[in-house]
C-alpha cells in the first residue's frame, strides 16, 4: 500500500501508465511549488522519472454535468465510469497542483488508484524479465524427458501423452513436438503440435499436452524442441499395456441399476451382510452425523428492502414446522409494538407512528422476539445478512416456518447411523487390511454405486470364482459407501450440487433462508494433516464456501468416523477414496503452502515407484470394462497433476498412520472423433454412462485389493545395479537401479550402509531417480529394500552380515 497525493492509503493495480509531461489546466487555480528557484516557471508535470507526483486519481462528480465540465476544463479523463453513492466516479490524471486545482473549484477529487511508485515498480519488473529472457536466450536450454506414451481408449482410437521439462522456466520458452507415424517411418511423419507450460501456484512444473493428441498411428519416438534451442528425442512406451481378460464365463458382476441415495446404499450392505454372514459383517461407526434435518425459517420483507428471517429452535420435523409468524398492523395511531404466542403462533403486533402508519423497522422486530420469553422459546431472530436493520417492515399475513426439506419419508431426519461392511473369511486383524471408501462428497452419485458393486461382486462371486476367493480369503476390507450420508440425501433431493454436509456453521449473518445451498462442511478437507488451519492451500474458512474445512481440524463426526476406523484396525494398510469426475487417479501428498509452494514431504523413491507400478495394474482393471484409459498426465501425486487440496483424507490416513492411499476420480473425458476434442461427462450423468463408469471402477477397486494381496504375500527380495549414465575425465554419474519398486541405501565413504545412509532420492516430479556425480575413484555400497520391508541378499543392515552389494566407479585422470 502506498500514501495517495491526498494523504489517503490507496491500492495498487498491475497497469503500466502513460502519463502525460504537460496539460494546460488555464481555468483551474495551481499551486506552485513552495520555493522554486528564481526564474523558473513551475509546470504542472515536470518530464523525467519523478513526473511531479502525477497519479490516477478517483474523482466523484454528482452528474453528468459533472463529467461535462471537467471535460470542459481540459482535464485528462479515462475512459470509466461507474454511478457510486452521490453521482458518478470518474479517473482522472492529475498532478497535486491540479488535484487542488480542482478541490478549490469543488470537486470532489479522491485518493489515487495508481502514482509513480507503481509505474517504477512495474518498469522495474519488465525490465527484469527482460533481462532473464535475454540471458536465457544466451543458451539453449536443456529439456528433460519425463513420459511419453501411447494408448487406447473406448475402442482402438489411439492417443499420445508427452510431458517435458525445459530448464528454460520462463513464459515466453515454447515447446514443439513431432512424431514419427510408426516403426521405420520419417521423424515427423506422424505430426507436430505445441505444448502447454503447466503452472502451479505460480511455480513452472513442466510442458505437457492439455488433452491427449489422437494419432492415427502408433508412433515409437518423438522429438521436442525449444524455442531456446534444446531438443531432446525419446521413445514412446505403451501405457498400461493389453487390456486385461475377462474374469471367467461364471463371474457375476453388474448390480446396479439406478442412482441410489445413501439410505438406500447403507440398507445393501446391511442385507449383504446379512445374506453372507461367513464372509461379511457390519461395522457400526461410533460418530453419528448431524443428519438430514435443518431448523424451520422464514424470512419478511419491508418497504425498504430492510428484511429480517427467523428460525426456529427445533428441527423442522421436531416441531420446528409447525410454527407460523404473522406481522400485524394496529389500527391504532402511536400503537407501541408487542409480541403475543398462541401454541405456536406467533403475532407480531407492529408499531404505528401518529398518523397509523406502521413505524417498526426490521431491527425492532428482532428486538422484540428476541425479548419475548415465549417467542424466543420457540425461534431466534436476525437482520438480512447483518444488516442494521433500519427500514421499516411490511405487515404480513401468519407465515408458517418450513425446514424446506423435499427427501421422502422413507429417508429419516435423525442423525445417520454411518456404516462399514467388512469382508473377509477371517476378520480378527490378522491379514491385511483394506479401506474402500466412496462419497465425501455429495453432489458425485457415482461414487456409492462403485463401493456398493464392489461389495456384491465379492460376496457373490466368493463361492465360484477362485480369484474373489483369495482376496477375501487373504484380506480384510472394509467397505464405506457413502462417507457423507446426510449431504449426499440433500444433494439427491434438495440440491443436486451439494458438495458438503449439512452441518451449518454459520453465524446469524450468514443463515438467512437463502443461504441454505451454502452451509456444511467440505469433509475432504475437514481433516488434520496439511489443513488451511496449518498454512496449507486449498480449502476455506468462509463458512459459505464449498470447500469451508469446518470450524477445526476433524470437527465433522463423518471425518472422526474415519480415521476411527484406520486407528480402530491397524491392520488396515491400504485405502482408496473414490471421488467424480475427470478420470485421475492420486496418490499422497496432497497439499502444500502457497508461498513457495512448499508441499507436505513427498513420498520416497520405492514408494512413488510403487504407485506408479500398481497404478498399470489398477489402471489396466479400470480399463477392462470398456476400455477407458486414465490418462498418464491425470495420474500422479495430486499436486502434480490437479491442485493442493488441504485437510485432505489420503493424507490424513498415509501421514499419521502409514495407510497406502490413492484416490479416484472417476468420470474421465469422452473423446468426440466429430470435433476431436474430450468433452467432460459430470457429477452426475445419465445413469448410462454412470453405470459404466460405477462397472469400470468397481473393477479398479478389485485391482486394488489385488495389488493388496500381491504385497501381503511378498516374501521376495529386491535386486538392484549400479548402472553409468555418465562419464567425463574427471567425474563418473551413475544412479541404481532396482527390478521392482524399493528404497536404495548407500556410502560413498567405504563404510558399511544401513538404513541411516543417504537413500536414493528423486531427481525432480515425475523425473525418476537422481544422478549421483563423483569426482575420484570410489567404492559405492549399497543395498535395496522393497516396499514390504524385504532386504536385498538377505542382508541385515543393523546386524552383523556385510552381505551387501559393492561396486567400484573408476574415474580417470584426465592427465
Amino acid at each position: 500500500m502506498r500514501s495517495s497525493i491526498d494523504g489517503r492509503r490507496t491500492g495498487r493495480v498491475a497497469v503500466v501508465l502513460a502519463l502525460p509531461v504537460a496539460l494546460g489546466l488555464s481555468s483551474i487555480p495551481v499551486l506552485a511549488d513552495p520555493s522554486p528557484p528564481p526564474g523558473e516557471v513551475v509546470p504542472d508535470r515536470r518530464s523525467g522519472t519523478g513526473q511531479n507526483g502525477v497519479a490516477l486519481l478517483r474523482v466523484v462528480v454528482p452528474g453528468q454535468d459533472g463529467i461535462d465540465r471537467l471535460n470542459a476544463l481540459g482535464v485528462d479523463l479515462a475512459e470509466y465510469r461507474k454511478p457510486v453513492d452521490g453521482g458518478f466516479e470518474v479517473h482522472a490524471v492529475l498532478s497535486p497542483q491540479e488535484a487542488q486545482g480542482l478541490r478549490d473549484l469543488g470537486f470532489d477529487v479522491r485518493g489515487a488508484l495508481s502514482d509513480q511508485a507503481d509505474f517504477a515498480e512495474n518498469t522495474a519488473d519488465r525490465q527484469a524479465a527482460l533481462a532473464s529472457a535475454a540471458e536465457a536466450e544466451a543458451e539453449a536450454d536443456t529439456l528433460v524427458p519425463l513420459r511419453a506414451e501411447w494408448f487406447t481408449s473406448r475402442g482402438d482410437r489411439r492417443f499420445l501423452s508427452v510431458e517435458v521439462k525445459s530448464s528454460a522456466t520462463d513464459a515466453q520458452t515454447v515447446l514443439a513436438v513431432t512424431w514419427d507415424s510408426g516403426k521405420r517411418t520419417p521423424p515427423g511423419s506422424g505430426g507436430t503440435a505445441t505444448m502447454s507450460r503447466f503452472t502451479d501456484a505460480g511455480q513452472y512444473l513442466y510442458h505437457r499436452f492439455n488433452s491427449p493428441l489422437a494419432v492415427a498411428e502408433i508412433p515409437t519416438r518423438v522429438t521436442v524442441t525449444s524455442s531456446r534451442g534444446g531438443s531432446v528425442t525419446v521413445p514412446v512406451a505403451r501405457w498400461l499395456g493389453d487390456r486385461r481378460k475377462a474374469p471367467g464365463r461364471h463371474y457375476v458382476a453388474d448390480f446396479v441399476d439406478h442412482y441410489m441415495d445413501p439410505t438406500e446404499v447403507t440398507d445393501r450392505i446391511t442385507t449383504l451382510a446379512g445374506e453372507f454372514p461367513k464372509i461379511s459383517q457390519i461395522v457400526d461407526l461410533p460418530y453419528r452425523t448431524n443428519g438430514y434435518r435443518r431448523a424451520a425459517q422464514a424470512q419478511f420483507g419491508s418497504v425498504a428492502a430492510s428484511t429480517f428471517y427467523v428460525s426456529s429452535k427445533a428441527y423442522g420435523h421436531e416441531g420446528g414446522n409447525d410454527i407460523s409468524v404473522a406481522l400485524v398492523r394496529p389500527d391504532a395511531a402511536s400503537a407501541p409494538i408487542g409480541v403475543s404466542v398462541t401454541g405456536k403462533d406467533i403475532v407480531v403486533n407492529l408499531a404505528t407512528d401518529g398518523a397509523g402508519a406502521i413505524s417498526s423497522t426490521a431491527r425492532q422486530v428482532v428486538d422484540a422476539l428476541g425479548a419475548d420469553a415465549e417467542a424466543s422459546a420457540l425461534l431466534t431472530a436476525g437482520t438480512y445478512r447483518g444488516d442494521a436493520g433500519g427500514g421499516v417492515v411490511a405487515a404480513a399475513p401468519a407465515t408458517r416456518l418450513t425446514d424446506s426439506l423435499k427427501a421422502p419419508s422413507s429417508v429419516s431426519r435423525a442423525p445417520f447411523q454411518m456404516k462399514a461392511l467388512r469382508v473377509g473369511k477371517k476378520r480378527d486383524g490378522s491379514k491385511t487390511g483394506v479401506f474402500l471408501y466412496c462419497q465425501e462428497h455429495a453432489r458425485e452419485w457415482v461414487t456409492p454405486l462403485v463401493c456398493v458393486e464392489t461389495a456384491e461382486r465379492l460376496l457373490r462371486n466368493y463361492a465360484r470364482h477362485g480369484r474373489t476367493r483369495k482376496l477375501v480369503d487373504d484380506l480384510d476390507i472394509f467397505i464405506v459407501p457413502t462417507v457423507n450420508p446426510d449431504g449426499g440425501h440433500y444433494s439427491m433431493y434438495d440440491y443436486n450440487f451439494q458438495r458438503r454436509n449439512m452441518t451449518n456453521h454459520c453465524p446469524a449473518g450468514a443463515a438467512d433462508p437463502a443461504q441454505r445451498n451454502s452451509w456444511g462442511v467440505d469433509l475432504n478437507r475437514n481433516f488434520s494433516v496439511g489443513s488451511i488451519f496449518d498454512g496449507y492451500s486449498g480449502a476455506s474458512t468462509d463458512c459459505t464456501g464449498d470447500t469451508f474445512a469446518g470450524p477445526r481440524e476433524l470437527s465433522e463426526p463423518e471425518a472422526r468416523n474415519e480415521v476411527w476406523l484406520t486407528r480402530r484396525y491397524p491392520n488396515i494398510k491400504f485405502a482408496m477414496n473414490t471421488h467424480a469426475y475427470g478420470g485421475y487417479f492420486m496418490w499422497p501428498p496432497g497439499a502444500y503452502r502457497p508461498a513457495g509452494r512448499e508441499l507436505l514431504p513427498r513420498v520416497d523413491l520405492g514408494m512413488e515407484n510403487f504407485f506408479w507400478e500398481a497404478s498399470g495394474h489398477i489402471l489396466s482393471a479400470v480399463q477392462s470394462w470398456r476400455g477407458t484409459a486414465i490418462w498418464p498426465g491425470r495420474t500422479g501425486a495430486v499436486p502434480d497433476v490437479l491442485y493442493s487440496a488441504a485437510g485432505n483424507s489420503s493424507d490424513e490416513h498415509w501421514f499419521n498412520r502409514g495407510v497406502i492411499g490413492w484416490d479416484f476420480e472417476v468420470g474421465a473425458d469422452v473423446y468426440d472423433p466429430a470435433t476431436k476434442q474430450f468433452r467432460a461427462v459430470g457429477f452426475q450423468p445419465g445413469f448410462a454412462e454412470g453405470h459404466e463408469e460405477a462397472m469400470e471402477f468397481a473393477g479398479g477397486q478389485i485391482g486394488i485389493l489385488e495389488v493388496a494381496r500381491s504385497f501381503a504375500d511378498d516374501g521376495d527380495r529386491p535386486g538392484s545395479d549400479l548402472k553409468v549414465t555418465g562419464r567425463t575425465g574427471a567425474s563418473v554419474t551413475f544412479t541404481f537401479e532396482t527390478d521392482e519398486p524399493a528404497n536404495v541405501y548407500y556410502t560413498l565413504d567405504g563404510s558399511r550402509p544401513t538404513l541411516s545412509s543417504p537413500k536414493l532420492a528423486a531427481a525432480g516430479i515425475r523425473e525418476g531417480a537422481q544422478r549421483i556425480t563423483v569426482g575420484r575413484t570410489t567404492e559405492v555400497r549399497w543395498f535395496a529394500v522393497d516396499i514390504a520391508g524385504n532386504v536385498e541378499k538377505d542382508y541385515r543392515p543393523d546386524g552383523g552380515s556385510d552381505d551387501y552389494r559393492k561396486e567400484r566407479v573408476e574415474v580417470r585422470d584426465p592427465r
